[in-house]
């Protein structure tokens, strides 16, 4: 992805036309055109060929026909589309514009969420011992939250008697799971002899758990899933986007791009460093999901012909409010990938 001078934005296959080499080594900078170090092809930052290295041969022989088109051996592009401050990009002429896909009630969501211009406070990368797939499902899982993690339910991030609930887009294919803070005690969560409330735990430094009400509401959490791999993030003030990349059938990547406001001061960026500790491969929340979905893949091995039930919840495929102990947005999720691997589905 590249910026073209007038400021708009141009997504392209990173793979020379000539022998697939890559032309674009480095993960950001700056660059004025795109050139191929095996045969020095040359592209324009809209990935049209501008270039090519003894053309006309040398001495006039060899090179390259008096007909060699240039214009039809142009870097693949992508169609792009930006939504605050998010950028799109799609191969098919058939994919609906984004608003479309994930509808109005989740694109709310991004509204809610990025509602000044963002930076790049910096990156987290990850290798997952376990197909992408998984991560998926583990986003979606909005009930695993306050039972997996410690540290969600024992600082009050996540606890299962608070209020939010699961919104899911029509088609099920993406989902928002969010809680809200409220006055309910903690004895619905003790009655149930959760493994992951340890009221013995404290913090040193208390200053990653302020939450400033920046947004206008009381949502601590709130994970908005965009199939099949981009993950928007609001805890308490640690807002980021996810990228999953599948890398084999055992392993994926996760990167995460760590963001504030352009207009935050320097208390305001502190605090999102600090609570910014909560993700990532390391962080106090997200280490356990860098790994559950490896003891799921291990497993997985020892019989191929083995079943996973999803049952709650019921059966459907459906919203639900004040609760989010519900594997709907799941099965949301195998919905999604049936369809795009049903032949004339999906988009």
């Amino acid at each position: 992805m590249v910026r073209a001078e007038d400021g708009s934005i141009n997504a392209v296959v990173n793979r020379c036309s000539h022998k697939g080499a890559l032309v674009c080594y480095k993960p950001r900078g700056n660059i004025r055109e795109f050139v191929c170090v095996y045969h020095n092809w040359t592209y324009d930052l809209a990935g049209r060929l501008t270039g090519i290295a003894f053309r006309k041969g040398v001495d006039g022989k060899g090179g390259l026909a008096a007909d060699f088109d240039m214009s039809g051996h142009a870097l693949e592009r992508l169609r792009v589309e930006t939504y605050c401050g998010l950028v799109m990009g799609t191969f098919s002429d058939k994919t609906p514009p984004f608003a479309s896909y994930i509808g109005a009630e989740l694109t709310g969501n991004i509204d809610r969420v990025f509602i000044k211009p963002l930076k790049v406070l910096g990156y987290h990368s990850q290798i997952l011992p376990n197909n992408w797939k998984l991560y998926a499902e583990n986003n979606k899982d909005s009930y695993h939250a306050s039972l997996l993690h410690v540290f969600h339910n024992t600082f009050g991030v996540v606890r299962p008697n608070m209020g939010g609930g699961v919104k899911i887009s029509p088609d099920g294919w993406h989902h928002l799971s969010y809680t809200v803070r409220n006055a309910n005690s903690n004895d619905a969560v003790k009655s149930e002899q959760v493994r992951s409330l340890k009221e013995s735990y404290r913090l040193n430094d208390v200053r990653m758990m302020e939450h400033k009400l920046e947004l206008g509401d009381l949502t601590t959490n709130a994970i908005q899933t965009i199939f099949p791999t981009l993950v928007v993030q609001q805890i308490l003030n640690a807002l980021a986007v996810r990228q999953l990349v599948p890398k084999g059938p055992d392993q994926s990547e996760l990167l995460w791009t760590v963001l504030g406001f352009e207009d935050d001061d320097a208390d305001m960026q502190e605090l999102r460093l600090q609570v910014n500790n909560l993700v990532g491969p390391a962080g106090l929340i997200s280490m356990e999901d860098g790994c559950v979905g490896g003891w799921v893949q291990r497993a997985a091995y020892a019989d191929p012909d083995a079943r996973t039930v999803m049952p709650m919840g019921g059966t459907s495929i459906e919203a639900i409010e004040g609760s989010r102990v519900t594997e709907a947005a799941v099965r949301g999720f195998w919905k999604g990938w049936t369809d795009c691997m049903t032949p004339g589905e999906g988009a």
